[in-house]
């Protein structure tokens, strides 16, 4: 490393020292001072502990002011033997780590005051589950609301870091739960001005958390060190401060361009399965008497695909090999090979329904999608924010005109096949917040239905575009306008097309089974669409992959991708729960034929999609699961499962819908 390393001026942004290093090409800022020019930097600490208050029927807070003193004691602040990098803080080895023999200096942090803040968390910012078995308690919170809040109570922080602290809280970006979890932020606070640091203290977290004390807090003070200037609040994935090549997470997925991964700022070393809480192999380190779990860090040499014998601190077998590039995955046809295997056929399904959405993305038309689908769902149609409000419009796939759809349509239900088109998508804002575009929107959708001559319509507006207002409080009785008219359009179409018209829900899992902890902003916010449209619904799917770690009826936490979630997270539907944990605001249950399980292809595999539908529907518990059925008979009469989308399925052999499929239709009958 050190013939490949050149130091350019120094210069300061934020509140901190920062110089600059170049490595195979790749030019970084790093914060303190030279270290291979012999510089010794102090940066002085302000240790912010943050009390975290929760309101609502169980008011609870999360103190991290306790930790202000394991913290003081740990390698953050106290010298330890790092088998790299010297005797000395663990961020100072870290640095001195990348510059090898050539690291003359050192960088320490000092404590220069302690001031604690307290952050109110507001129904729709965030919530606190507390597990039944031991006891532990795990905060998933607003990442950028914390961020702000913690800088109304502090003043620009000159010539110091701010390390803020909170207690067993994990957080979520771009105020949507659905982006699910990280262990913290860092950089500078563009309305300070201040360069901080935001992680969490674990202790006494329920079973499912992973990681252990300091670990959260160092892996965003390491990163912070590697990438001072990075931009918490910057918009969407773009990654800000020191850039480099994509690469891969080696256990999988687009890390991103940025020194931690897009959206979470996880590190290479880290597992984080969609919505899960991030883990990673810890460094133990013992000081004194007190032994800390420490964050194992890619050193810069990893991204660069420099030649090195070590990518990675503390444990330099964390990492054996340099970054890998990400290579963006193609979303059109070209290149896309026709399956290998057959799918399998299916002409008399059964009175259980597998239910897919096409998107029309590959090259195969909708009259060739496998027979084991029943429902298929043509997604999307799109708000149009270039018409009235509440506008939305459809156009055919590419390479279809719309007289081939419709005859497709036609098509597909001659085989008893219905096919519905869903309105909205991830990423597309629907707002109806007046009586006129009530009006629009019923106009525009009873135009596209009749057009197409779709059976119905699925209702799929994400975070945020149905998100609760402050003031409504009762699920019975909405009071956010887009919600009412929302209500009231459905309503219209039922009407207008008859009985046989089909509506269906699709929420995110913060939309109804985040109702239970929290009620509020995106927190069970398609708890009044339920309940208001519950004598017309079709079917609810909960989308089991775009939700963050909830409770289920027994008390107890768990993640996605897991047989536990999907049984958990299904009967909290089927048998209702008390809303934002009030025993006086009950949602009731839906019936089982109205509910099908919502899963997505490539997201786990389909092993586990088949314990929990085969759990669910006969009550046999399989060996990876450990929830406890409500009802340990089962339900007999559950509609099915959803997948987004029957087109990667298609691409990946039919493994979906071959397997749960056959398992589906050969269930008996429903009562």
């Amino acid at each position: 490393m050190l013939s490949v390393l050149s130091f350019l001026a120094a210069r300061a942004q934020g509140t901190v020292p920062v110089f600059q290093a170049s490595l195979n090409g790749h030019t970084f800022t790093l914060a303190g001072g030279d270290i291979p020019g012999g510089m010794k930097t102090r940066i002085p600490v302000t240790l912010v502990p943050v009390t975290l208050t929760f309101s609502g029927a169980h008011p609870d807070t999360l103190d991290a002011r306790a930790d202000v003193r394991p913290i003081l004691a740990s390698p953050v602040f106290r010298r330890f033997s790092f088998p790299a990098g010297g005797d000395t803080q663990y961020t100072d080895a870290l640095l001195r780590s990348n510059f090898g023999a050539a690291a003359k200096g050192h960088t320490l942090l000092e404590k220069l005051s302690v001031k604690p803040v307290t952050i109110a968390i507001p129904a729709g910012y965030g919530y606190l589950l507390t597990s039944k078995k031991n006891g532990g308690q795990v905060a998933v919170v607003d990442m950028q609301y914390v961020q702000r809040e913690l800088f109304k109570q502090l003043p620009k922080q000159d010539g110091s870091l701010v390390l803020a602290v909170t207690h067993n809280a994990t957080f979520y970006a771009e105020g949507d739960d659905t982006i699910c979890c990280a262990t913290g932020t860092h950089g500078i606070d563009k309305a300070s001005g201040t360069s901080f640091v935001l992680g969490s203290y674990f202790a006494n977290t329920p079973e499912i958390v992973r990681e252990r004390d300091i670990q959260p807090l160092t892996q965003q003070l390491a990163e912070f060190f590697h990438d001072p200037l990075h931009d918490p609040l910057a918009p969407g994935n773009t990654p800000t401060g020191n850039l480099v090549s994509p690469w891969v997470m080696p256990h999988g997925g687009c890390g991103g361009g940025g020194i931690g991964s897009a959206y979470f700022l996880l590190q290479p070393t880290n597992t984080n399965h969609k919505n899960n809480f991030p883990v990673s192999a810890p460094y133990l380190a013992s000081a004194g008497s007190k032994s800390y779990h420490l964050s194992n860090i890619a050193l810069l040499s990893w991204y660069t695909g420099a030649a090195s014998a070590t990518y990675s601190f503390p444990d330099k077998d964390a990492l054996t090999a340099p970054a890998e590039p990400c290579v963006p995955r193609r979303m059109d046809a070209a290149g896309i090979t026709a399956p290998t295997v057959a799918a399998i056929p299916n002409d008399e399904p059964g009175t259980h329904r597998l239910i897919g959405y096409w998107t029309g993305s590959q090259d195969f038309r909708l009259r060739d999608i496998s027979p084991q689908w029943d429902i298929i769902i043509e997604a999307f149609a799109t708000p149009d924010h270039t018409a009235p409000e509440g506008s939305l419009r459809f156009a055919p796939p590419r390479g279809y005109t719309a007289e081939e759809l419709k005859a497709d349509i036609a098509f597909m239900q001659s085989k008893g096949k219905k096919v519905m088109i869903s309105l909205g998508g991830g990423g597309q804002f629907f707002s109806a917040s007046t009586p006129e575009s009530q009006a629009v929107f019923v106009a525009s959708v009873t135009d596209i239905v009749t057009k197409y001559g779709f059976d119905g319509v699925d209702i799929d507006f994400e975070s945020p575009s149905l998100n609760l207002d402050a003031n409504d409080r009762d699920f019975r009785h909405p009071t956010t306008p887009s919600v009412v008219h929302l209500i009231d359009g459905l309503r219209q179409l039922r009407e207008h097309f008859g009985p046989h018209f089909m509506i269906s829900l699709v929420p995110e899992g913060t939309q109804i089974p985040g109702g239970a902890p929290a009620y509020g902003g995106q927190f069970g916010s398609y708890l009044p669409l339920a309940y208001g449209l519950r004598d017309i619904l079709s079917f609810v799917d909960v989308q089991d992959y775009n939700t963050p770690p909830l409770q289920g009826l027994d008390g107890e936490v768990y993640q996605a991708a897991t047989t536990d979630y999907h049984a958990a997270m299904t009967e909290l539907l089927l048998h209702g729960f008390a809303v934002g944990g009030d025993p006086n605001e009950l949602f009731p249950g839906m019936p089982a034929e109205k509910v099908a399980v919502g899963f997505l292809t490539g997201y786990e595999g389909p092993e586990t999609m088949h314990h929990g539908i085969d759990y669910l529907v006969t009550g046999k518990k399989p060996a990876d699961a450990t929830y406890p059925l409500v009802n340990p008979a089962g339900y007999p009469g559950l509609l099915g499962a959803m997948y987004w989308t029957l087109d990667d399925d298609r691409r990946e052999n039919y493994r979906y819908s071959n397997n749960l499929g056959p398992l589906l239709h050969a269930y008996p009958a429903k009562p």
